[in-house]
């Protein structure tokens, strides 16, 4: 029995919270929310990926053991729109790079982690 991918939920103890962060990082709306809020799932990404939020009683806490990494056309001004956003730079000034790939580590208001890359010359 083959699955498919149907979303990809982040945990939040506020949903709400999150919501305008990633719809403005996205590009996205907010699709459906169930149950008052406890699950929220904004709509396609131009790639197909559909985000949702699910609220659970418990913080954050430590690193993400599975995280997104968005491809993104130039790293300063994405990070200076994630910072706008409220989102934060995990590592200020450390640009990663390893064969031709470019990354910087980045989390969203709740510290959620994430990856912005930019994709090596072809």
């Amino acid at each position: 029995m083959p699955a498919s991918v149907g979303y990809l939920v982040i945990d939040t103890t506020d949903p709400q919270q999150l919501t305008p962060f990633w719809c403005g990082l996205l590009g996205v709306h907010v699709e459906e929310s169930i149950g008052d809020g406890q699950f929220i799932v904004l709509s396609k990404t131009a790639d197909g990926l559909t985000v949702g939020f699910q609220q659970v009683p418990e913080a954050k806490s430590g690193k993400n053991r599975l995280h997104l990494d968005l491809v993104v056309d130039d790293l300063d001004d994405s990070t200076a729109e994630i910072e706008g956003l409220g989102g934060r730079w995990l590592e200020p000034g450390d640009t990663h790079e390893l064969e031709g790939f470019r990354w910087r580590c980045m989390a969203d208001p709740q510290g959620n982690e994430f990856d912005i890359d930019t994709l090596p010359p072809a």
